[in-house]
């Protein structure tokens, strides 16, 4: 497969541009595509375009506060093998993407969604099967997005926060800042500059409005945002068919990365041959 840069308009006026790379998925036979057992015997016709072209799954990734696309890149091999194409992005004032008077959780969202309708429009992409995968506020932004786009095909949650006022007390016991007066005055000032009251926007809140499965993956040794945040998540879903793989590791790495992907891919697989699942599992590595 081949990567292309994106650039696509974000916010209508406000003219910004996203920018991200498209790794077009293989028309190798051989691939491990999720329309196929692992042995290589097919499942089920693939999807096809009304000219008879294949349609590839795909899934985009985003990174978290501060990263960038090329951050998340070590993603990309497992799922381009296993036939995806893979769109990373960077998020506005990330990376090569255009800045804006500040980043946040709702605004990672946005642009999210924004990829999603251009991936949507490429040829070759099956817009029945496109997953977010997104890391830490990168997370919550896939997880509200999903929330808002039902035609979302699936969602990885990479190491997300269950609330960002839970998050914010973390930090401000950190400093040492007392939450009277001044924390809470901080929390308020917060959600006036984003526009989304924190209940709004919190994991734990939109996890209930995801109609796609979910799988929500934590390291078992994070320290910034600690496991107890994961199974509040899932504890608030609203169907079964949301999943926990808690991994060894912290906030960034994580345990043997061939083996980890596996599970992911594994996970996308089930989710594009039932999307309406009814169950919850539990994953200990």
């Amino acid at each position: 497969g081949r990567a292309m840069p994106m650039t696509t308009l974000l916010g209508g006026a406000l003219g910004l541009l996203l920018h991200g790379w498209l790794i077009g998925a293989t028309d190798d036979e051989s691939s491990n595509a999720p329309n196929r057992e692992p042995g290589g015997e097919p499942k089920r016709e693939p999807a096809a375009a009304p000219d008879g072209r294949a349609l590839h799954p795909a899934a985009i990734v985003l990174h978290g506060w501060g990263g960038n696309a090329a951050m998340m890149l070590p993603l990309a091999p497992a799922l381009h093998t296993a036939g995806y194409a893979v769109l990373l992005i960077d998020a506005r004032c990330h990376g090569a993407s255009d800045a804006d008077d500040f980043a946040s959780l709702p605004r990672f969202a946005e642009d999210v969604e924004h990829a999603f309708d251009w991936l949507a429009r490429q040829p070759g992409i099956d817009a029945r099967r496109i997953a977010l995968l997104g890391h830490s506020v990168g997370a919550g932004a896939v997880l509200l997005a999903a929330s808002r786009k039902p035609d979302v095909g699936a969602v990885v949650s990479v190491a997300a926060f269950s609330h960002p006022a839970t998050m914010m007390r973390r930090w401000l016991a950190a400093k040492h800042i007392p939450l009277r007066p001044l924390g809470n005055y901080i929390l308020r000032y917060v959600e006036r500059t984003i526009g989304h009251r924190f209940d709004d926007i919190a994991p734990e809140r939109t996890i209930a409005r995801v109609r796609c499965p979910v799988l929500l993956v934590h390291g078992a040794d994070d320290m910034v945002v600690p496991v107890d945040d994961a199974k509040a998540i899932l504890a608030a879903r609203a169907h079964g068919r949301v999943e926990l793989l808690l991994l060894p590791g912290d906030h960034e790495n994580f345990g043997d990365a061939s083996r980890d992907m596996k599970q992911l891919v594994d996970f996308l697989a089930r989710a594009a041959d039932n999307p309406r699942a009814d169950r919850t599992t539990a994953v200990q590595a």
